[in-house]
């Protein structure tokens, strides 16, 4: 497998429960590689007082050829905090046509900086995407779980089952029969 990586990548009170169904079983039960990767090295605590370490920082990253997609997992500093470092290392990821996928606060970074003007979305509010302004992105705004548009996934806070789904999906993590068994359980239940 040529593209392999995938990154994860931390703000702090990053939201530690949106991407954890997707980085654990990429992680565990695929080829691909989960690492860390935030605008400087220095550990990143959760909303969920989890510490973690990071791999990569945005400045020094340079396995674009082995990256399979970026995850932004949303998390209270997303809406104080402009981060145009981060913005630029996004731009450099969709220039080179890897998928991004976003949920929660990540959603309203991509909005803020005009990744949303061009595909179809969705997140927490369009109310909210409203209020940021570069956005001109309303009529291909989506009130819905998870849209995917144009190599980029865009899921609500209440969306971490179809998250995980949608990327499964695109990274072909199993089969389409083990991914559609994967979400029916998650999503319905195992027991009914």
């Amino acid at each position: 497998m040529d593209r392999n990586e995938i990154l994860l990548l931390l703000t702090d009170q990053w939201n530690d429960w949106e991407a954890s169904y997707t980085i654990a079983v990429a992680n565990s039960f695929s080829e691909y590689d989960v690492k860390t990767i935030a605008a400087d090295l220095n550990d990143k605590v959760s909303m969920g007082a989890i510490r973690a370490k990071v791999d990569y920082s945005i400045d020094n990253y340079q396995n674009f050829d082995r990256l399979a997609i970026v995850i932004l997992p949303g998390g209270l500093s997303w809406e104080n905090n402009i981060y145009s470092d981060i913005a630029k290392f996004i731009n450099t990821v969709v220039d080179k046509k890897i998928p991004v996928a976003a949920i929660c606060g990540g959603t309203l970074f991509l909005c803020r900086h005009g990744f949303l003007n061009r595909v179809k979305h969705t997140g927490d509010s369009l109310e909210q995407f409203l209020s940021q302004e570069r956005y001109t992105g309303e009529n291909l705004y989506i009130p819905a779980q998870v849209v995917v548009d144009g190599g980029i996934i865009t899921a609500n806070e209440t969306a971490a089952v179809e998250f995980a789904y949608h990327i499964f999906k695109i990274l072909k993590i199993d089969s389409d029969e083990e991914i559609e068994q994967w979400y029916d359980n998650f999503k319905n239940g195992a027991i009914r």
